[in-house]
C-alpha cells in the first residue's frame, strides 16, 4: 500500500489531459507542443512538455529558464502562462490554446488584401513584445523566429521559446542554439568578432525580426542567403527590412522606433485592422462620441478582417462594450454582423441573452436599430424565446408614440411572423394592424400595414386568413392616400390564391371598379391588371367549372406555397408586394397640384402635426437623429408616389403626413375619427361590420340635405344684399331704361329654370321639401336664386342643391368610396328611391304656372314703383338722360 502510493505518476495530478504533438515543431524546440483540455471545463489549451530523462543537463536548464521566464513576464504580447508541473521524469508548462507560426503559415487567407493587413496586424505586435523586453525589461530575446512567434485562437501573435533570454548588459555574443537547426536565424556578428563591438541591447533581436518579417511573406527560411529575396516584402516596408537584416548590428533600429515609423499616415502598420484593435485595447479611455464614431464606421471594414479575429477578439469586445461601457446602440450593427460567424450553440449562449435585453431597453435608437437589423440574428431565435422574451417588447412600439417605431414596428413582423404563435400572429398583431390600418395618422405606416399584412398571410390561419385578408384590403383601397391604395391592390393580386371565386366576383372585383377612376394613374394602371387577371381566372372557371377546385386549393391551407401564386397571373404583384415596403420622399418644396372633385374635411388628427411627426429621410444618420429631435415637417405629395418605389433597393423611412396635394384630402365635415370598440375585443377585429361594404353610408344623402339647407339660407341672404344694393342704384336710372333691362333679365332667367325644372325628377320627400322652401321666398328673391343657379351651376347651395343631383365629376366614384376611409363602420345602408320619369308632372306642371304668376305681378309691383320714383325730383348730382 505505502509502495504503490510513492511509485504512481505524479502527472495524473496534472488539470489537464494531454493529446496529441503538434507535428514539426520539436525539429526547432528543445519541447514538443501538444494539444490539451482542462479537466474540469474542457477548455482547450496547449502543453509544452520537455522529457528529463532523455534529456542533456544544458537542455534541462534551458527549460527550467524558459518556465522561470515565462511565469514573470506578462505582456499582451507574450506567451500567457497557466500552469506548470515538474517531476522527476517530466516538465510540463500549461499556456493558452496556441499554433506554431511556422505551421500557421498554411492557415493564412489566399486574399492579399485580408492577409497583408492580418500580417501588419501580426509583425507589430511581435515589435511590441520586443520594446517591452528590450527597452521596458533591459533585456534581449536571442531567439526570433518563426518557431518562437505563436497564434492563438483570436489570431493574435504572442512571443514565446524565451529559452536564451538573458539581460541586455550582459555578453553581447549571442548564445550557441539547441537543436542546430536554429543556427540559420544567427546574426552574422555571431562568426564575426570584431562587429560585438558596435552590438546594441536590440541588435540581435532586430536580425531575428528581419528574419521573422521574410518569413512572413516567403515561408520557413531554408538557408541565410534567401534574406536577399525582397520581391515579397511590400514596398512600404522594404527600407525597414533592410536596416533589420543589416551586416552592421549599429545600423538596427530600436523596436520602439521601429513601430512610431509604421505607425504614420502610410505607414506599414498603419492600417484598418490595426487601428480598430488598438481602439478596442484602449475602449476603457475613449469618450463617447470617439466610441460611436468608431462603431459606426467598423460595419464597412469587417469585410476585410479575419474570421478568427472577428470572431473570438472583435466580437467579445464589442459585448463587453456595450454591456460594461456607454458604447451605445451604434455597437449594435457590427455585433450582429459578426455574430453570424458563431456556431448556433454559441451564438445561443452569447449573443440570445444580449438581445432579450436589448429589447427590453427603453431607449428609443436601441429598439430602432434592433428592429432594423432583425433579419441579421432572427433565424437563431427560438420560438419559445420570440414568443415569450422577443414579441410582448416587441408589440409596445405598435402604440409607440413616435412614428418611425411605429414603422418599423410593423416592418420587423415580416421576419417574426414565422416564429409567432396562434395567439400572437392571429389575434395580437392582426388586432394591432387593425388600428394601424384604420386610424394612423401617417400615410406611409398604413400603406405599409397592408404590404405587410400580404407579406405574412401565408403564415396566418386559414379561417383567419380567408375573414381578414379581403376586408382589409378594400379599407386600404379607399385610403385618401394613393400609395396605400396602391398596395391594396397589389395585396389583393399577391394574395389572389386565398380567395373564394364567390367573393372574388362579389366582394373584390366590385370595389377594384371603383379604383378604375381613380384621380391617380398609379392607382388606376395596377386596378386594371389586377381585374383582367380576375377576370380571366372567373372565365376559365365558367368554361371549365373542374378548376373551380384547383383554383381554391389555397383557401383552406394551414401553410400554402406564395411562391405558387408567382408562376399565376399575379405574379408581377408578388414580386411588388414581397420585394419591398413603401418609401416616401421629402418634397415640401414642390409645387402640389390644385384640389378637384367634391371637397372632403381633413379628419381632426390632420388638422394639426402630430408632435411626433418626423422629417422624411433617406439617410440612416438622420433618422437615428430624428428620433432625438423631433420635428413638426409634415409636408408630403402624391404626385412622388409611384410604383417604382415598391422596386426601390431601399426601403427608406416612413412618410410623415398625409397626403395634402391628393384629391381625396381636403374639407369636409366628417370630424373627428370613430373610435372602434371591436379593437378591444379579443378577436382580431377584422371579420365585423367595422371593415363595411362597397356601399355608401346610409346617413350620407340626410347630411347632404341639412348642408343644402344651410347653403341655400346662406345664398338667400347673399342674393338679399346683391338685391337692395341693386335697387338703390337703379333708384337713380331712368324709369324707360330701367324697365326695359328688368324685363331683359327675367326673360333670360325664367326660361331656363323652366327648362330645367322640367327635365327633372325629384323623389316625393324633396318635391315636398322644395315646395316648401319655394312658397317661402318672395318671387324677387326667386329669379336671384334662379339666376345664380343658371349661370354657377357648381356652385354649392345653388342648381346642385336645388334639386339634390351632384354635378358629374371624374373622381365623384372614387371620393364617394373614400369619404369616410377612417370610419369603423362602413355598413350596408338603404338609399332613398328615385322616382320613375313621368310621376309627379301635374304637380310640378302646377308649381310651374304659381310661380309664374306670383313672377308677373312682382314685375307689376316693380314697375309701378319706379314710376312713382321716376315723376319726382332729380337728386342732387344726378345726371337726366
Amino acid at each position: 500500500m505505502m509502495w504503490s502510493f510513492f511509485s504512481r505518476d505524479s502527472s495524473k495530478d496534472f488539470p489537464y489531459d494531454i493529446g496529441e504533438p503538434v507535428a514539426g515543431f520539436d525539429n526547432y524546440s528543445i519541447w514538443t507542443l501538444h494539444k490539451a483540455k482542462r479537466k474540469t471545463t474542457l477548455e482547450e489549451v496547449s502543453v509544452f512538455v520537455y522529457d528529463i530523462r532523455s534529456g542533456s543537463d544544458t537542455k534541462c536548464e534551458l527549460a527550467k529558464a524558459s518556465l522561470k521566464r515565462l511565469k514573470t513576464l506578462r505582456h499582451p504580447s507574450i506567451l500567457q502562462y497557466l500552469d506548470s508541473l515538474e517531476t522527476d521524469k517530466m516538465l510540463y508548462v500549461a499556456t493558452e490554446a496556441v499554433d506554431p507560426l511556422g505551421t500557421y503559415f498554411t492557415k493564412l487567407a489566399t486574399d492579399n488584401v485580408q492577409k497583408g493587413l492580418y500580417l501588419a496586424w501580426g509583425i507589430f505586435q511581435i515589435t511590441r513584445a520586443l520594446s517591452f523586453l528590450n527597452n521596458d525589461g533591459n533585456l534581449r530575446h536571442n531567439n526570433v523566429s518563426a518557431w518562437s512567434v505563436f497564434v492563438n485562437a483570436s489570431g493574435e501573435w504572442k512571443l514565446g521559446s524565451l529559452e536564451y533570454v538573458a539581460a541586455a548588459d550582459g555578453n553581447p555574443m549571442p548564445p550557441v542554439k539547441i537543436p542546430v537547426t536554429l543556427e540559420v536565424y544567427d546574426a552574422p556578428e555571431k562568426n564575426d568578432q570584431s562587429k560585438l563591438k558596435a552590438a546594441t541591447k536590440c541588435s540581435v533581436d532586430m536580425w531575428g525580426l528581419g528574419c521573422l518579417v521574410w518569413e512572413a511573406f516567403n515561408g520557413v527560411l531554408k538557408q541565410r542567403s534567401n534574406l536577399k529575396d525582397i520581391e515579397h516584402i511590400p514596398k512600404s516596408l522594404q527600407s525597414l527590412y533592410c536596416e533589420l537584416v543589416g551586416a552592421s548590428p549599429s545600423n538596427r533600429p530600436n523596436p520602439a522606433d521601429i513601430i512610431t515609423r509604421c505607425r504614420k499616415p502610410g505607414g506599414f502598420f498603419k492600417n484598418d485592422l490595426v487601428d480598430t484593435l488598438l481602439f478596442l485595447e484602449e475602449i476603457q479611455i475613449k469618450d463617447k462620441a470617439e466610441k460611436n464614431r468608431f462603431f459606426s464606421g467598423l460595419t464597412t471594414h469587417l469585410e476585410n478582417f479575419p474570421d478568427n479575429v472577428c470572431r473570438h477578439k472583435i466580437l467579445p469586445q464589442l459585448i463587453t462594450a456595450y454591456e460594461y461601457g456607454d458604447a451605445g446602440s451604434a455597437v449594435l450593427a457590427p455585433m450582429f454582423k459578426l455574430g453570424k460567424l458563431l456556431d448556433e450553440l454559441e451564438y445561443q449562449k452569447r449573443i440570445v441573452p444580449c438581445v432579450v435585453k436589448l429589447f427590453a431597453s427603453t431607449d428609443r435608437v436601441t429598439r430602432s436599430r434592433l428592429l432594423q437589423q432583425l433579419d441579421l440574428f432572427i433565424a437563431h431565435l427560438q420560438p419559445p424565446v420570440v414568443n415569450d422574451q422577443i414579441f410582448p417588447q416587441v408589440a409596445h412600439g405598435f402604440l409607440d408614440t413616435n412614428a418611425t417605431i411605429r414603422e418599423q414596428t410593423v416592418k420587423s413582423i415580416i421576419h417574426l411572423a414565422p416564429k409567432l404563435n396562434y395567439n400572437n400572429l392571429n389575434v395580437e398583431v392582426l388586432r394591432h394592424f387593425a388600428r394601424l390600418q384604420a386610424r394612423d395618422d401617417q400615410g406611409g405606416i398604413r400603406t405599409n400595414t397592408t404590404v405587410c399584412l400580404g407579406k405574412i398571410a401565408p403564415h396566418l390561419h386559414p379561417q383567419v386568413r380567408q375573414r381578414v385578408l379581403v376586408s382589409a384590403f378594400i379599407r386600404a383601397m379607399r385610403d385618401p392616400f394613393p400609395p396605400a391604395r396602391v398596395a391594396g391592390v397589389l395585396a389583393l393580386a399577391a394574395t389572389q390564391q386565398y380567395f373564394l371565386l364567390s367573393e372574388v366576383a362579389n366582394r373584390v372585383l366590385p370595389s377594384l371598379c371603383s379604383l378604375t377612376v381613380d384621380p391617380e394613374k398609379t392607382v388606376r394602371e395596377p386596378a386594371f391588371k389586377t381585374i383582367r387577371g380576375f377576370l380571366g381566372k372567373l372565365e376559365k372557371v365558367s368554361e371549365d367549372p373542374s378548376l373551380r377546385e384547383t383554383m381554391e386549393a389555397d383557401v383552406h391551407t394551414a401553410t400554402p406555397s406564395i411562391g405558387n401564386a408567382a408562376a399565376t397571373w399575379a405574379g408581377w404583384a408578388v414580386t411588388a408586394v414581397t420585394a419591398k415596403f413603401y418609401r416616401s420622399q421629402s418634397d415640401s418644396s414642390r409645387p402640389r397640384p390644385p384640389l378637384t372633385g367634391r371637397n372632403l374635411s381633413k379628419p381632426a388628427s390632420l388638422e394639426q402635426p402630430s408632435s411626433s411627426s418626423l422629417s422624411t429621410t433617406t439617410s440612416s444618420v438622420t433618422s437615428m437623429t430624428s428620433l432625438e429631435h423631433e420635428s413638426n415637417d409634415t409636408s408630403a405629395s402624391a404626385s412622388d408616389y409611384g410604383n417604382n418605389d415598391w422596386d426601390n433597393e431601399n426601403w427608406g423611412e416612413m412618410d410623415t403626413s398625409q397626403d395634402p396635394s391628393s384629391p381625396l384630402v381636403a374639407t369636409s365635415n366628417n370630424g373627428q375619427l370613430v373610435a372602434t370598440n371591436a379593437i378591444s375585443e379579443a378577436r382580431d377585429g377584422w371579420d365585423n361590420e367595422e371593415w363595411g361594404s362597397l356601399e355608401e353610408d346610409p346617413c350620407e344623402e340626410e347630411e347632404q340635405a341639412e348642408q343644402e339647407q344651410q347653403q341655400q339660407q346662406l345664398a338667400r341672404q347673399s342674393i338679399s344684399s346683391t338685391t337692395s344694393s341693386s335697387q338703390q342704384q337703379q333708384h337713380q336710372r331712368p324709369h324707360q331704361h330701367q324697365q326695359q333691362l328688368q324685363q331683359h333679365e327675367l326673360n333670360d332667367l325664367i326660361e331656363p329654370l323652366a327648362k330645367l325644372n322640367s327635365h327633372i325628377t325629384l323623389s316625393p320627400s324633396r318635391q315636398q321639401q322644395q315646395q316648401q322652401q319655394q312658397s317661402t321666398l318672395r318671387p324677387k328673391e326667386l329669379a336671384n336664386l334662379s339666376s345664380s343657379a343658371t349661370t354657377s351651376p357648381t356652385t354649392p347651395g345653388a342648381l346642385t342643391n336645388c334639386n339634390n343631383i351632384s354635378p358629374p365629376s371624374s373622381h365623384m366614384n372614387n371620393t364617394t368610396h373614400n369619404a369616410n376611409w377612417n370610419s369603423d363602420s362602413w355598413a350596408d345602408g338603404e338609399f332613398e328611391p328615385i322616382d320613375e320619369p313621368g310621376l309627379g308632372n301635374s304637380k310640378i306642371d302646377e308649381a310651374r304656372r304659381k310661380r309664374e304668376e306670383k313672377k308677373l305681378q312682382r314685375q307689376r309691383e316693380l314697375e309701378a314703383r319706379r314710376a312713382q320714383r321716376a315723376t319726382g325730383p332729380l337728386k342732387l348730382g344726378t345726371k337726366k338722360l
